[in-house]
């Protein structure tokens, strides 16, 4: 399998090197060649989550060896998840809630970030590279620490996570600011999303740090869904859903679904997209926003502007201006035009916006939440239901009703739900009727649990009385400086 990079067709690389390289080096993102076949669905009736896996990343990931992704997939979806099937598809209301959050932080990134430290060892055997990788990360919340937990104590692998400082839950950082290992490294930007994000997609793009870096022995590499070893992990679980809803009888054979994925960065949208390209029954695939509403926007008039304030919302990991993923989708529909998606994300990137017309964009619905919508959502589903929903997953449920009314369809539908509830629990236990004045986050969480009766998860739980072991903030023109004092690579003339 052969990955190509969305800016310039001339950068053709084999997977193990894609994966290695994260991101092109004129600043284009890989997306494959061609997609794999997988639609004999009889064929996945009796496979697990595991099995699945290794079907899809063994088609897009050849060169590793089949052998070495089974023992890999073995153990990144391990006891580690705490459900035996990985992956859990509640049933309400006719809606089939897809819980992508079993994992050891308690959130869908996990989905991806478990297997690729092992995609990324397995891609550096491959490519015979003694070079250490340094995996350099921006988050809006979920994926520093899924990625912080994957790569913690990885033999040959540093990892540097950035995040907004004020811009994620209270969990959400704690969940960061505690992590273990003498390869992390964390550090919270003065700043939004889109400021970290940029300032690591600047370095990624210097050159000259890219050449200090070697230097020094260090290779670049990403666990953003920008590298594209983060992104197809996230299409297997779209697959075992569907595969669910047929075993329980709930899907005739081949028929369609809509899937529903609150998203800022676009990626796990992406991953579904990619997943109907390869033969998925997908009817529609609708595309929930927050209050940052850009992508629905673009959806509707074809103009992408990020010219706005970024607002703080109660789902945090959407607060996002530049969805990057989307470059992937543009690749794709655009007839595949390089110079097209250069001319449109350096327009992006100076002058803030870019417009986009005569693009079949029918596979895909945009929509997007209030945060009093959220609030309703989120009580209403407890409500009648018993059944408890984060933010995100709220923003989801709230589009996807909005939906409805509009289209009138019937199609049956898989909401991703991205996160556990006690990730988020003062927006939770608020939106529940819990008083929340004047009280800590973990007394909130403790009284969230007695109303709803679901325990607090070990992994939050034991926050409370971890220590804090990364106090690093810098402002967004310092992330570099941050980079090289953690890898000990000042400049020639510091």
């Amino acid at each position: 399998m052969k990955f190509i990079s969305t800016r310039n067709k001339n950068a053709i690389l084999k997977s193990s090197e894609g994966i290695l390289q994260g991101i092109s080096k004129e600043g284009g993102l890989f997306v494959p060649c061609t997609f794999p076949e997988i639609k004999d669905f009889e064929s996945l009736l009796n496979k697990n989550y595991r099995e699945i896996a290794l079907l899809i990343m063994g088609s897009f990931f050849p060169e590793l060896g089949v052998d070495y992704l089974k023992e890999s997939i073995d153990m990144a979806y391990d006891t580690k998840f705490d459900n035996k099937d990985i992956v859990a598809l509640i049933n309400i209301d006719g809606i089939n809630f897809l819980e992508l959050y079993h994992g050891p932080t308690l959130a869908f990134k996990d989905m991806a970030l478990s297997i690729l430290p092992y995609l990324i060892k397995g891609a550096k055997k491959v490519g015979n590279i003694n070079e250490e990788i340094v995996i350099l990360t921006a988050t809006s919340g979920d994926t520093g620490k899924a990625a912080l937990e994957g790569f913690a104590n990885v033999e040959g692998v540093k990892i540097i996570v950035f995040y907004p400082e004020d811009g994620v839950s209270e969990v959400q950082k704690r969940q960061m600011i505690t992590q273990e290992g003498d390869n992390t490294f964390v550090v919270g930007v003065r700043g939004n999303f889109d400021d970290a994000q940029s300032g690591v997609k600047r370095m990624f793009n210097n050159r000259n740090f890219s050449k200090r870096l070697e230097e020094n022995n260090y290779i670049l590499s990403s666990a953003n869904s920008i590298n594209i070893g983060r992104l197809i992990p996230q299409i297997v679980y779209y697959y075992y859903a569907y595969i669910t809803m047929l075993k329980r009888k709930e899907l005739k054979k081949e028929e369609k679904i809509n899937i529903v994925v609150p998203t800022g960065n676009f990626g796990n949208i992406l991953a579904a997209y990619y997943a109907k390209q390869m033969g998925l029954p997908v009817n529609k695939l609708i595309c929930a926003s927050n209050e940052n509403n850009v992508l629905t926007e673009f959806l509707k008039d074809g103009i992408y502007d990020k010219r706005r304030d970024l607002a703080l919302t109660s789902s945090p990991s959407m607060d996002i201006l530049i969805s990057s993923n989307l470059e992937r989708l543009l690749y794709h529909l655009s007839g595949e035009d390089d110079n097209l998606i250069d001319k449109k994300m350096n327009q992006l990137n100076n002058k803030g916006y870019y417009e986009m017309n005569n693009l079949d964009i029918g596979d895909f619905y945009g929509n997007y939440a209030e945060e009093e919508e959220v609030s309703q959502g989120i009580e209403y589903l407890f409500k009648n239901n018993g059944y408890l929903i984060d933010p995100h997953t709220a923003v989801g449920y709230n589009v996807y009703e909005k939906y409805k009314l509009e289209t009138k369809d019937k199609t049956k539908t898989i909401i991703a739900s991205t996160a556990s509830p006690f990730k988020f629990g003062s927006k939770v236990a608020s939106s529940i009727g819990i008083d929340i004045n004047g009280k800590d986050e973990f007394t909130i969480l403790e009284e969230l649990s007695q109303k709803s009766n679901i325990p607090i998860p070990s992994n939050i739980q034991s926050l409370k009385n971890k220590a804090i072991i990364h106090k690093n903030t810098a402002n967004k023109e310092e992330m570099e400086d941050m980079v090289k004092k953690f890898l000990d690579i000042g400049d020639k003339d510091d």
